[in-house]
């Protein structure tokens, strides 16, 4: 280990790991942080020597590899650079400033500060002539990110920190500004982050492009944004093997009129996620988050109830990932798991004794090989695969439940690996993927294709949608209620055997929360989502509260980052923060149930919820 190694080299050096700091010589000092030429035999291992590199040397090295490895990135802290104080220019630079200003102050400073300061500046006549043209281009420039909802940016702000909406917004912004026309755009959810206070300021920048002559093309299930689209184009009925059908195409009004349109039916109100006539009252049980000093937090004290669905909201950039992914879950993962994780700055968490396990439930990929498959994250393939060695034909052959694997040699076919294709190496040119023409894409042997179930093989069940199987297999208690839990989930359309990389966010995200359902609860577990409805239609996020319902019926606590007014109006407590984003978020601004944050004057949250909750009239 590292300690062995470190013993070793203050052996070698005259001191041990006992010998206070700065008891060290000078010698001593420089071998321990520096490293040294010398070799050194290692006592453990009789003709093996090393050099010691250097404790700063090996933390340039960990650094250096951190984005490659996310358990080393675990390990490092960012701190700023005592030279420059993270100003990150020499002091020559930072010593020009503009009405007391530097370079690097201006650009800490969030973009609706930084138009204040630029426009503030009171130039002479010969100034306005050497700057005037800059001025105007900074001021333009500036207004675009205003324009897309992106005033709480600083503009250092590092690029890779930034959401996927966020990143989208920028690139919208620069077009918006380059006054192009005739350009298709196309752009894939760009509300994705957006307070709903901010998305008439997006639709209004994304209708200017479209009156410079430009036509945009968007995938988006935002409400606001379809029904201020000039045309609607809604695919179905269902999704994966159920969809791909044009089942609607029109203005708003006209899909809002369309039976057979399930976009429709919402728009027109003939569907709706209801508001609870009951909601679930916090119990003696809570976490009190202190003195939360991460980013923008204003050392603020957050009290979040357990055992009941809670919904941490506010505008971009008010704090809230900050508070949840910086402070809350490292906290409880460090504590009840033991994770190698640096919690946010804050005082102290109370009430952990009234947690015993949290997960966080993100729609990271399940897995990113090709091999990966949704019934082998939710723990499913092993009793299929069992099922069919228990067959009368596989138990005469001698199969065991590894023969139905395609991960391994045993059954599977070996000249595509298990894959059901093949990589052709095109020179100079990109890779082709091709089905194997050997087991024609099943991926097992012949031999193994032999042994069926209700007259399925091992392949046909790979290729069974989660509906299809969970009819095939009513009769397997175990295997029926995995399936069912991925039912429930809203993915009956997806195939078992699908590979993990062509799944989408969110149905990795439902994945995800089907394996958590098939485990049984221990009625103590805080569950973290971040943002669940991305990507989600209006019927795909009444399926996924049902799911997160379920789970605190159990006893659970369910907490998510959300902007969607269906599911902050179905929540049972909210945290709002805010006022604003940036520096002038931060704050705690409501905290209560969906009536009392209505009823908040301060709340931008509120003002909206109040519409939401008021009785809708069809």
């Amino acid at each position: 280990s590292i300690l062995d190694l470190l013993e070793q080299v203050a052996s070698t050096q005259g001191f041990n790991l006992e010998t206070p700091f700065e008891s060290l010589s000078a010698e001593q000092l420089q071998v321990l942080l520096y490293g040294s030429d010398r070799w050194i035999e290692d006592q453990r291992v009789p003709g093996l020597s090393f050099q010691f590199r250097g404790i700063f040397p090996s933390v340039e090295l960990v650094a250096r590899y951190a984005n490659r490895f996310p358990e080393l990135a675990r390990l490092l802290q960012p701190t700023p650079c005592s030279a420059c104080e993270g100003g990150r220019l020499r002091s020559e630079s930072l010593s020009v400033l503009i009405d007391g200003v530097s370079i690097a102050a201006l650009c800490a400073m969030s973009t609706d500060r930084a138009l204040d300061f630029i426009e503030g500046l009171t130039l002479s006549a010969p100034q306005r002539e050497v700057v005037g043209e800059v001025m105007t281009e900074i001021r333009n420039r500036m207004r675009f990110l205003l324009d897309v909802g992106l005033e709480y940016l600083t503009l250092d702000r590092r690029a890779p920190s930034l959401s996927g909406g966020e990143a989208q917004r920028i690139r919208l912004a620069s077009q918006i500004g380059s006054g192009l026309t005739g350009v298709l755009y196309v752009l894939d959810e760009p509300t994705i982050g957006l307070h709903p206070r901010d998305n008439l300021r997006l639709i209004h920048a994304l209708e200017n492009l479209r009156d410079l002559g430009n036509t945009l093309i968007m995938v988006e299930h935002d409400r606001d944004t379809l029904e201020h689209a000039d045309n609607l184009v809604d695919f179905g009925p269902g999704a994966g093997v159920f969809g791909g059908r044009i089942v609607g195409e029109g203005a708003p009004a006209a899909l809002r009129e369309l039976e057979t349109s399930l976009t429709g039916s919402y728009l027109g109100n003939r569907l709706r996620i209801e508001v609870p006539r009951d909601r679930r009252k916090p119990g003696r049980n809570r976490l009190r988050i202190l003195g939360a000093r991460q980013n923008n937090l204003k050392n603020i004290d957050v009290t979040l109830p357990l055992g009941v669905f809670i919904c941490v909201t506010g505008v971009s950039g008010s704090g809230k990932s900050s508070l949840v992914n910086d402070i809350l879950h490292p906290v409880l993962a460090s504590t009840l798991h033991r994770a190698q994780v640096n919690p946010g700055p804050h005082d102290e968490i109370k009430g952990l004794r009234f947690v015993d396990k949290v997960i966080n439930i993100d729609q990271t990929p399940i897995g990113h090989s090709p091999r990966s498959d949704p019934s082998t994250y939710v723990g499913l393939f092993a009793p299929i695969r069992s099922l069919f060695s228990r067959t009368v034909e596989a138990r005469m052959r001698g199969y065991e439940p590894r023969r139905f694997s395609f991960n391994v040699p045993a059954g599977r076919c070996e000249a595509c690996q298990g894959l059901g294709v093949r990589k052709i190496e095109m020179h100079f040119l990109a890779d082709v993927w091709m089905t194997c023409e050997v087991c024609d894409g099943k991926r097992y042997m012949k031999e193994t294709l032999e042994v069926t179930y209700k007259g399925k093989t091992i392949a046909d069940t790979l290729e069974m949608t989660v509906a299809e199987a969970l009819e095939h297999f009513e009769n397997v208690p175990r295997i029926r209620r995995m399936l069912q839990t991925l039912y429930d989930v809203g993915l009956d359309y997806i195939k078992l055997g699908q590979s993990a990389i062509t799944l989408s966010g969110g149905e990795a995200q439902r994945v995800k929360l089907a394996k958590e359902l098939s485990r049984p609860g221990t009625g103590k577990t805080v569950y973290l989502l971040d943002e669940p409805t991305t990507g989600l239609h209006f019927d795909d996020i009444r399926k996924l509260l049902n799911v997160l319902n379920r789970l605190v019926d159990k006893g659970n606590t369910v907490l998510v980052i959300e902007h969607n007014l269906d599911v902050i109006k179905t929540a049972d407590w909210i945290v709002d923060l805010g006022p604003e984003g940036g520096d002038r978020g931060g704050h705690v601004v409501a905290a209560g149930t969906p009536e009392d944050i209505a009823a908040s004057l301060l709340s931008h949250t509120g003002k909206i919820l109040a519409r939401e909750l008021a009785p809708v009239v069809v």
